[in-house]
C-alpha cells in the first residue's frame, strides 16, 4: 500500500503527544545525578580543607522537564566550583558581600578578552577576606599578576574517581562497569554577573517576547561560569592551549529551556534523538566522525523559540514539520559557517575547518516523508523491540488498515507506556534503598554532603528525602555507639531532620548539658527516629502503587522496619503482632520490596542474621560483589522475625509447623541466585527444628 494514503507525520506527533509525560517522574538518570552531585560535593579542596565544592547539575537532566517513552539521556553531567575562587570582569568593582555558600577568603579572577569571542584569560589579582565583625569582604591586591592555567581549578581538587577521558572542558568518568550511566564533571570558575560579552543578549529587541523580561531578569542574575578549555584552533598553541578558558551559559540555559512548552521540549528531544541515532552529532561512539554537537541543536532551538511566532508552534502542530524545518535551517547556517552563538555576538560555532558539507547535504535532503517513516520505524520501532509488542503492527506496516484503526493502537500504547513508568519509577526507589545505605559504607557524611544530597532527591520525590534522612540518622548513631558524641554529627542531624522540627528538638534536648549525654540513650533515639522515616517512606511508597493497582501489582507492608524496633528492645509480643500479617501477605506475592543488609541497618538485626551475612561475604568472594547479597526480601525479614518471636514466645508445634511450611513455600518462590535469601530461611528452618 502506498504511503500517501494518509500522513505518517500526524501518526509520529500523536505517538509523542501521548507517550513524553510530564512533569518527570522518578527515574534511574535523575536519582544517579543526585548521587553524583552528592559525591562531588563530599570531596574537599587539596589546597583548603574547609573549602566546599558546590555542584549543580546540568545537561540533559536538568534541561528537560517532560519524560518521554526513549530517553536520550546518555550520560550525567555536573558543573562545580570551588567556593574559595571567583570571577569578575575585569574592571568591574569588588564585591564587598557573598552569597553565603563563600569561603571567607577568596582568591578573585579577573575576566580578560581573547581575540576569539566568547572565550577568556583569567588573572588571578585579588584577594577577598571575610571580616568578622560584620560579614563583609576587604581585598588585598596581589603584588604579582598570574594567569590561571586551564587545568589549575583540578589540580585543587581531590578525587577518588580515575578519569576515563576528556571531552572539551569534561572529566568523563565510564560507569558503564556498574552499569551506570558515565558521568562528565566540569570545573569551573563562578561568575556572579553577567559577562560583558554577552552585553548585547538582554537588550536586544525581540519580536515574539521569547524570553520574556522576567525570564531574562532571572537569567543575567544567575551570572555565568569560567570553564577550563582552549578554542579548537588555540589547542596546540603552547600559552592559549593552556591559558584559555570560555565562558559557559549552562545555568541560563536551563532557565530558558525549563521555560518551554512541553511542545517545544518533544521537538528538542526528537532533534536530539534523530542526530544522535544518524550518527549526526559527535558523541563518544561515534569517534568524532560527526561535526555537530547537541549544542549546535540547542543553540538552533534557542533562536528558533526566539525568532517564530507562537503560532508558528502550535497551529496544527506537527513536530515532523518543524523538525524537517529547524534540520533545514541547521544545514544552510552549517554551509555558509554562520551557525550564531545564542548569548555571544560574533561568536560563530562552526567554520570551514570543520567537515559540515557532508552532514549539512543530508540535513538539507530531509523532507517531512523521509523524516516521518524515519521515526516510525527507528523511534516508535525502537518502542516495540523494547517490548511494545502490539504496535509492531504500526512498525511491520505503517499503514496497514484504516487509519482510525492505527490510531486505536497508538492510544493504547499510553497504558503501555504507563507500566513501562511505573517499572521506571520501581528501579529507581529500588536504586534508592540499596544506594544510599552503600554511601554511608563508602562516605564520610558531612553537613555539605547531606544538605547536597538531599536537596536533589527532595527535588525528584519528598519520599526520597525522607528515605535519605532515616540512613543519615542511623550513620550517626552508628559513628556515637563507636566514636562517642560530636558536635558535628549533631549538625549533620540538624541538617536533615530540619532544626525546628520536633525531632530534631527532641533529640537536640538530649544533649543539653554534654556534660548528661548518655550515648547509648541518644543511640537509641536516633534509631527510633530513623525507623519512623523508614516507615513514613514505605507508607509513601505503598500510596504510590497502590494508586497504580490497576497497571501493575505490586505488593508493600509498611511495617516491615516497624517491627524491628521492638525485637531490638525484647518486645516480642509487639514484633510478632507487626510480622506475622506482613508474611501472610508477601507469601504469594509477585513483585515486593527490598530490606537492605549494609552495616548502617546492622545495628537494627540481632547477631545471628549479621553473622551469616559476614559469613556469606567472607566464604563465597563471589557474592561481594553481587548487590542481591547485601539484601534480603521484605518476605524473609518478616519470616526471620516471626519465626524468632515464636521462639521466644514459646509457641506451640502446631504454630511452627505451619510457619515451616511458610518458609518452605518462600524459598520455592524466592529466586534461587537470592543467596542471602536462601540461607536467612535455611537458617530459620534450622531454628525451628532445633528450637533456638
Amino acid at each position: 500500500m502506498a504511503y500517501e494514503c494518509f500522513d505518517c507525520s500526524k501518526i509520529v506527533t500523536r505517538f509523542l503527544l501521548d507517550t513524553c509525560v510530564y512533569p518527570p517522574r522518578p527515574s534511574i538518570p535523575r536519582v544517579q545525578a543526585a548521587e553524583f552531585v552528592g559525591i562531588i560535593a563530599e570531596r574537599l579542596s587539596a589546597v583548603h580543607d574547609e573549602g566546599k565544592l558546590i555542584p549543580l547539575t546540568t545537561g540533559s537532566v536538568a534541561e528537560f522537564y517532560i519524560q518521554p517513552m526513549l530517553s536520550d539521556i546518555g550520560d550525567i553531567d555536573v558543573m562545580f566550583y570551588w567556593n574559595a575562587q571567583l570571577a569578575i570582569p575585569r574592571g568591574h568593582p569588588l564585591p564587598t558581600q557573598l552569597p553565603a555558600e563563600f569561603h571567607k577568603c577568596v582568591n578573585v579572577h579577573e575576566i580578560i578578552d581573547s581575540h576569539l569571542p566568547g572565550y577568556v584569560y583569567l588573572e588571578l589579582n585579588y584577594l577577598l577576606i571575610q571580616r568578622v565583625e560584620d560579614d563583609t569582604y576587604e581585598y588585598f591586591e596581589y603584588d604579582e599578576k598570574v594567569l590561571l592555567r586551564n587545568s589549575t581549578p583540578w589540580a585543587n581538587i581531590k578525587t577518588h574517581m580515575s578519569p576515563t577521558a576528556i571531552h572539551g572542558p569534561a572529566v568523563r568518568h565510564d560507569n558503564s562497569y556498574l552499569s551506570l550511566l558515565s558521568l562528565d564533571e566540569v570545573c569551573c570558575i563562578r561568575c556572579l554577573l553577567w559577562p560583558p560579552q554577552a552585553a548585547d543578549w538582554p537588550a536586544r529587541h525581540r519580536n515574539y517576547d521569547w524570553p520574556d523580561s522576567v525570564t531574562i531578569d532571572r537569567v543575567v542574575s544567575n551570572g555565568c561560569d569560567v570553564v577550563g578549555v582552549a578554542h579548537r584552533h588555540c589547542r596546540q598553541d603552547e600559552w592559549m592551549g593552556k591559558c584559555q578558558c570560555r565562558l559557559s551559559f549552562s545555568r541560563a540555559e536551563i532557565v530558558l529551556i525549563n521555560s518551554w512548552t512541553p511542545e517545544l521540549q518533544i521537538v528538542y528531544h526528537v532533534l536530539r534523538y534523530f542526530m544522535k541515532t544518524a550518527l549526526l552529532t559527535e558523541s563518544v561512539d561515534n569517534s568524532g566522525a560527526g561535526t555537530l554537537s547537541n549544542y549546535h541543536i540547542k543553540t538552533l532551538m534557542l533562536w528558533a523559540c526566539e525568532l517564530k511566532p507562537i503560532n508558528w508552534w502550535t497551529k496544527n502542530v506537527n513536530f515532523v514539520r518543524l523538525c524537517v524545518e529547524l534540520l533545514n535551517t541547521s544545514a544552510v547556517w552549517s554551509i555558509d559557517t554562520r551557525y550564531p552563538h545564542y548569548f555571544v555576538s560574533n561568536c560563530n560555532l562552526v567554520d570551514i575547518s570543520l567537515n559540515v558539507i557532508s552532514v549539512a547535504s543530508k540535513l538539507m535532503s530531509l523532507d517531512k516523508e523521509y523524516l516521518s517513516t524515519w521515526l516510525v520505524n527507528n523511534y516508535i520501532g525502537q518502542c516495540a523491540r523494547l517490548g511494545l509488542f502490539y504496535i509492531s503492527r504500526l512498525v511491520n506496516d505503517p499503514i496497514a488498515g484504516e487509519e482510525s484503526q492505527t490510531l486505536v493502537s497508538l492510544l493504547d500504547i499510553v497504558r503501555l507506556n504507563s507500566l513501562g513508568l511505573l517499572h521506571n519509577i520501581w528501579q529507581a526507589d529500588q536504586y534508592v534503598v540499596l544506594g544510599i545505605p552503600a554511601h554511608a559504607s563508602s562516605y564520610s557524611f558531612t553537613v555539605h554532603y547531606c544538605a547536597c544530597f538531599m536537596n536533589e532527591l527532595t527535588k525528584i520525590d519528598k519520599r526520597f528525602s525522607v528515605y535519605f534522612a532515616a540512613v543519615t540518622l542511623l550513620y550517626v548513631a552508628r559513628r556515637i555507639s563507636r566514636n562517642g558524641f560530636d558536635d558535628k554529627l549533631l549538625d549533620i542531624v540538624a541538617t536533615v531532620l530540619g532544626i525546628n522540627t520536633d525531632q530534631c528538638q527532641n533529640i537536640f534536648c538530649w544533649c543539653r548539658p554534654r556534660t548528661e549525654v548518655n550515648p547509648l540513650e541518644l543511640v537509641e533515639l536516633l534509631q527510633k527516629s530513623a525507623i519512623e522515616h523508614l516507615t513514613t517512606y514505605r507508607q509513601f511508597l505503598a500510596r504510590y502503587f497502590d494508586s497504580a493497582a490497576t497497571i501493575i501489582e505490586i505488593t508493600i507492608v509498611t511495617t516491615d522496619f516497624e517491627a524491628l524496633y521492638p525485637y531490638k528492645r525484647g518486645d516480642y509480643q509487639r514484633c510478632l503482632q507487626l510480622s506475622k500479617p506482613n508474611v501472610h501477605t508477601l507469601l504469594y506475592a509477585d513483585v515486593m520490596l527490598s530490606v537492605p543488609i549494609y552495616s548502617v541497618f546492622i545495628q537494627l538485626l540481632d547477631d545471628d542474621i549479621v553473622s551469616l551475612t559476614a559469613m556469606t561475604l567472607i566464604v563465597g568472594p563471589k557474592c561481594r560483589g553481587a548487590s542481591n547479597n547485601y539484601y534480603v526480601s521484605q518476605l524473609t525479614l518478616s519470616l526471620y522475625l516471626m519465626t524468632q518471636c515464636q521462639l521466644k514466645l514459646h509457641h506451640s508445634v502446631t504454630s511452627l509447623a505451619q510457619t515451616l511450611d511458610h518458609i518452605k513455600v518462600a524459598r520455592r518462590r524466592l529466586r534461587r541466585e537470592k543467596t542471602l535469601d536462601q540461607l536467612t530461611l535455611m537458617l530459620i528452618a534450622r531454628k525451628v527444628y532445633t528450637g533456638q
